[in-house]
């Protein structure tokens, strides 16, 4: 039983995940562009603190060869004149320096492949943070475009429909008019004052009303 809580709790736990994931995309995708750009500026940071260390150590480097060839060149006109007792340290000191080149080029060849792996995933983040950039405006294109068609009309209760009803009930309403007239004439019924028209329209007695009969007559009578 408890098995099955758990899983039911954590299959809603996903299902509301996933929904403020779909509510929240676009803010979510602006954040993470937002995290990826802090990202790339301290890349970059790094980046400019090894090609300066690496170029403060090439300096270092070039320096210490020329230190290198001076003391060479020294050390041999000692020897040419016999000064062992000069040409003795000025070797001793060579050593070292030569040692201490050794050193220098290695760190130096390590900066420089540092600096271009770094360089590397540098521009390589550059190039993904402008995809995401121009994904994040498309995303947001189509978020406002499901927007607007979320007001379209779909369903019962649309506006359109809505107005369509209203409109056929207006349309379809009685005419108060002929109402009135057939009131009128429910009315006179009831009353009986119609069944004396009706009698004389049948030739029972004479008419009640003028007919375009009598009108004629009475033009040729006058003619």
């Amino acid at each position: 039983m408890f098995g099955t809580l758990r899983t039911l709790i954590l299959g809603a736990n996903a299902r509301a995940e996933e929904t403020i994931r779909d509510t929240y995309a676009i803010e979510l995708i602006d954040q993470k562009i937002r995290e990826a750009d802090e990202g790339l500026r301290a890349a970059k940071g790094t980046l400019a603190s090894l090609i300066q260390r690496q170029r403060s150590e090439e300096r270092l480097l070039a320096t210490l060869d020329q230190r290198i060839a001076d003391m060479t060149r020294r050390a041999t006109e000692a020897l040419e004149q016999g000064r062992e007792d000069l040409a003795t340290p000025a070797a001793d000191a060579l050593a070292q320096m030569e040692n201490e080149r050794v050193l220098r080029v290695e760190t130096v060849l390590r900066l420089e492949t540092k600096t271009v792996r770094l360089r590397q995933s540098v521009e390589a983040g550059h190039r993904r943070i402008i995809d995401l950039k121009q994904g994040a405006t498309t995303a947001r294109a189509i978020r406002r475009e499901q927007a607007l068609i979320k007001k379209l009309p779909n369903g019962e209760a649309s506006a359109i429909e809505e107005a369509e009803a209203l409109i056929t009930r207006v349309t379809n309403a009685d005419d108060p008019f002929e109402r009135s007239d057939i009131l009128r004439g429910i009315n006179r019924e009831l009353s009986h004052d119609g069944l004396a028209d009706r009698m004389a329209d049948a030739g029972f007695g004479p008419s009640t009303r003028v007919t375009a009969a009598d009108v004629l007559a009475r033009l040729k009578a006058k003619a």
